[in-house]
């Protein structure tokens, strides 16, 4: 049964939402200006590379596991935890820049830190918004969200090289401390609902181990055909669509000829695109069916790549508005996509499907840019964006007609009563039953 919302849940949900608002400028101000440190100071593509690859690990490795966490603790609890722990690693950088011990390896390993805090919060705080936001306003919560992404996009960096001339290292990281702080507070005041955990033929409040959470995750995904489904779509879909982002400095130079500020204005235009088309969706809702406009914005991104690939060089204006188009439309996919998983997915398993379907979604990246480089080398760079936009219009074809994945919203959860285990004469001893679910009225 689902947990019942308040109705004045807007001024506790947004409280709350503030204040990781600004942990999440502050955090974005941070890395900027440890990027830019870390250039300055070596000017090594391998630095920069083996930076990156620090932030990738968490979620790639400890995804699965931090979800069957997240899913046993209070997330409120969680979310405070980890949001102070990335606070004493700023503050840790602060007084290493402040007493010019710093090294390399200290900005390797705090960044490390601070992404095993992000790894924890970020699920934490998605599960956390299906307990506190109505169903129907998920799809708008979601799209603010996007918007607030995009912007700092655009904000995070410009403040952070307007701190860097006017301020120390070790200010700007006092910075980070600062708006970790502000966002933990609210998280003392104000009440998450936590879900009882009733998966697995379990009564409430009876015990598991972590194996048998992490075991009853992926049995979770793998018996639910829709969300399944959905999963080995959407990473076909994220490895034709990273590299496409990677490989935008070489589109610039290569084939229109330009130079940094051409880069910049695309980029731009993204950006400003992602927050345009996150506050429509905020305003608008979406469809009724949030999955019709998930596949709206799929096939907006795929036809963008195409014609992105096949302008000539000499319209590189129009390039800027299919980047601006490509920005709103991954806002209008993003958005009601993640409302879908907070409304079906039960919410004592979210901590744990959000970290899973993360880590396989983070696994694309490196896969993606393995092929593309190579393919790009061989076939030219525009060939490449009318390539992964055919293969997005292709996944937005298939999951149009793959009914599983359409009407995945009318598919709910009910949990196994406390005794299933005894009374399922069909299941094998020593075996867990599926998960049972059914289908809500008007399904498929």
């Amino acid at each position: 049964m689902a947990l019942q919302r308040a109705d004045n849940w807007k001024r506790p949900f947004f409280t709350i939402w503030t204040g990781q608002a600004l942990s999440l400028t502050g955090s974005r101000i941070a890395m900027f200006a440890l990027i830019w440190w870390l250039t300055e100071k070596t000017g090594s593509a391998t630095v920069l590379a083996t930076a990156t690859l620090f932030a990738m690990l968490p979620q790639i490795v400890l995804g699965p596991l931090v979800g069957v966490y997240v899913d046993r603790w209070n997330r409120r609890i969680t979310m405070i935890v980890a949001d102070s722990l990335i606070a004493l690693a700023a503050l840790g950088l602060a007084y290493l820049f402040w007493s010019g011990q710093i090294e390399l390896w200290h900005v390797y390993a705090i960044m490390l830190f601070r992404e095993i805090g992000g790894t924890f919060h970020w699920p934490a705080m998605q599960a956390s918004t299906s307990l506190m936001v109505p169903d129907e306003h998920l799809a708008r919560v979601s799209g603010v969200n996007q918007a607030m992404m995009g912007a700092l996009n655009i904000v995070g960096p410009a403040l952070g090289a307007l701190l860097l001339s006017i301020a120390a290292m070790h200010y700007i990281m006092l910075l980070d401390v600062a708006t970790a702080i502000l966002a933990t507070t609210p998280l003392y005041f104000v009440r998450i609902p936590q879900p009882e955990r009733t998966l697995n033929g379990k009564a409430p409040g009876e015990k598991t181990s972590v194996r048998d959470d992490l075991r009853e995750g992926l049995r979770y995904l793998l018996n639910w055909r829709g969300l399944l489904l959905l999963t080995m779509g959407v990473m076909v879909f994220k490895i034709a669509l990273t590299p496409a982002f990677s490989l935008l400095p070489l589109l610039v130079t290569d084939h229109f000829g330009g130079k940094a500020g051409e880069l910049a204005t695309l980029e731009s235009a993204f950006g400003i695109g992602v927050i345009l088309g996150g506050l429509l969706l905020g305003v608008w809702g979406g469809f009724k069916r949030n999955m019709l406009t998930t596949m709206l914005g799929v096939s907006m991104i795929g036809l963008m790549l195409i014609l992105v690939g096949l302008i000539p060089a000499n319209l590189f204006a129009v390039a800027v508005v299919l980047m601006f188009i490509n920005g709103s439309s991954v806002a209008l996919t993003d958005g009601p996509l993640i409302a879908i998983l907070q409304k079906t997915i039960a919410p004592e398993m979210q901590g744990r499907i959000f970290m899973l379907i993360g880590s396989l979604f983070s696994i694309t990246s490196p896969i993606g840019l393995l092929f593309a480089g190579p393919i790009t080398d061989w076939i030219g760079i525009q060939t490449w964006y009318v390539v992964a936009g055919l293969l997005i219009s292709g996944f937005a074809v298939w999951a149009a007609c793959t009914p599983a994945i359409m009407r995945i919203e009318d598919y709910v959860y009910e949990p196994a009563p406390a005794d299933s285990r005894e009374s399922d004469d069909s299941v094998p001893a020593g075996q867990t039953p599926p998960l049972p679910r059914r289908e809500a009225a008007g399904g498929p």
